[in-house]
């Protein structure tokens, strides 16, 4: 899965220097998809795939930027009841424009309105009750009302604030001994390994996390990531899957 490459900037826009070698310089007025795919072992050991579609576009605002996003879709190869667990507090924001004010250099992201955005979401579970499944928007409807702001605002932009490299604090900016950086022109692909612990069946198991960001050093944007978790067996010698992200801007259809 190679990462696309990514204009710097559309004619007449110079890229912003940043506090590094990654600029940050969205490329405007263009739309852009980005997935968000899932692979999660269930409870019968098999692994579970369902992803999150976006429609993306940046454009000028003001000394920094706007980007509107809108959540288009959510699929998945699960039964309906795991499919639902699973993305049940998602599914209000599928259709809705979310709107994001970028600061110049990248440094900070913020939903603009959220407490409309929020309304709204509330307002189309409130429509899928009337429309006879009033027992389930209930019930979601008094989920959403009771998540703290700042859970709401992981709900909706958690994908969101990943595309940005400089507000991506857990991606190293050195190497060091579990985390190397490498280049491949204006692509910058970085990698680091986290080591745990995971109770599994009453005992504590080996965990180990491989992270890999590829960034545009000429857009600031993380064009892909990785995120596999793995249950390692003893020594080493083997290792179970247990959870795989990928997040990626695809190329243009």
């Amino acid at each position: 899965m190679a990462a696309p490459a990514l204009p710097a900037a559309v004619a007449g826009e110079a890229p912003i220097a940043s506090a590094s070698d990654i600029q940050f310089a969205p490329p405007l007025g263009r739309p852009m998809r980005y997935r968000v795919t899932t692979r999660r072992i269930g409870r019968d050991g098999a692994l579970i795939n369902f992803a999150i579609t976006y429609d993306l576009q940046w454009q000028r605002a003001g000394r920094g930027y706007r980007l509107d996003a809108v959540l288009r879709r959510i699929d998945s190869d699960a039964p309906p009841a795991v499919m639902r667990a699973l993305t049940m507090m998602l599914e209000p924001l599928v259709d809705e424009s979310m709107a994001y004010m970028v600061a110049v250099d990248g440094s900070r992201i913020d939903l603009i309105d959220p407490d409309r955005l929020w309304e709204r979401a509330l307002g189309r579970i409130e429509a899928a009750g009337a429309e006879g499944k009033r027992a389930e928007a209930q019930q979601l409807a008094k989920l959403v009302a009771a998540l703290p702001p700042a859970e709401r605002d992981r709900l909706a932009s958690a994908d969101i604030r990943a595309l940005l490299a400089a507000t991506m604090r857990e991606i190293p900016s050195r190497p060091g001994a579990d985390a190397s950086i490498r280049h491949d022109g204006a692509t910058r692909i970085v990698a680091k390994t986290e080591r745990a612990s995971m109770a599994v069946g009453g005992a504590d198991r080996a965990l180990a996390t491989d992270h890999i960001w590829t960034v545009d050093t000429a857009t600031g944007l993380v064009v892909r990531e990785q995120r596999q978790s793995w249950l390692v067996d003893t020594g080493e010698e083997g290792r179970t899957l247990v959870e795989e992200r990928v997040r990626a801007i695809e190329p243009p259809a």
